[in-house]
């Protein structure tokens, strides 16, 4: 009993699959949607993509209450600086400041993040910021408990110079394949993709993502499993 109180009473945290892909013209973000509290799943549809500004977001792992406060503090300065400068901040401005929170509070954050935007002077970027605060421009990057299972499969498929359509395919697949092996990963898939026309947002629920080896089917129900045949009476 007093691991099960335990369990429930965990910190939430975003065991997570989180994905920064950059294609020709913009960038396409995914994460999965699961929130576990120890080894109980607290929220199956959560956003891990959350907007810092118009054309800049950020794709959340690790504890989710250290993601989120961080994530409001950066969107807070940001937003001070696009007052003062008069623009829209750019993608390395924003990654900078998530890296500058992060690294000076390095001792008390659990959360890896990828910053992806847009901006008129760059084009599409992609940052990854894992624990610790570093700062890694990258053409992709992925983070979370899920990303273990998806570098072999990125070095594989990743090419330069994709269309939006092939990067959007490339990052449901992954996140679908992660969920597939990460048991902390899980839930829908939902995409945000941000170019120089603005950002769509784009969501996949679980049961139309792809099975792969010796996944089981979605079932509404425990019974339907029971539904489809009857086992043979027992014969004497």
């Amino acid at each position: 009993m007093d691991s099960i109180y335990n369990d429930l009473n965990a910190p939430h945290s975003m065991g997570t699959t989180i994905i920064g892909v950059t294609y020709d013209g913009g960038v396409v973000l995914g994460a999965d949607s699961r929130t576990s509290t120890g080894m109980y799943v607290a929220n199956r549809a959560s956003d891990k993509i959350t907007q810092l500004t118009d054309n800049v977001y950020i794709c959340r792992s690790g504890s989710a209450a250290d993601s989120q406060v961080l994530s409001d503090y950066v969107r807070y300065y940001l937003h001070q600086h696009t007052i003062q400068l008069g623009q829209p901040a750019t993608v390395k401005v924003a990654a900078n400041l998530v890296r500058m929170v992060s690294y000076n509070n390095k001792n008390m954050l659990q959360t890896g993040l990828i910053v992806g935007g847009w901006d008129k002077y760059e084009g599409g970027k992609i940052y990854g910021i894992p624990l610790g605060g570093t700062l890694l421009e990258q053409p992709f990057t992925i983070g979370g408990s899920g990303s273990s299972y998806l570098y072999g499969f990125f070095d594989q498929v990743w090419k330069e110079g994709m269309t939006q359509d092939e990067a959007e395919k490339l990052v449901v697949k992954a996140v679908s394949l992660a969920i597939a092996r990460d048991g902390a990963s899980g839930g829908v898939v939902r995409t945000v993709t941000i170019n120089k026309d603005g950002v769509s947002r784009k969501f996949f629920p679980g049961n139309t993502l792809p099975l792969w080896h010796e996944e089981l089917e979605a079932k509404d129900s425990l019974l339907d499993g029971l539904s489809a045949a009857s086992p043979e009476p027992m014969v004497s």
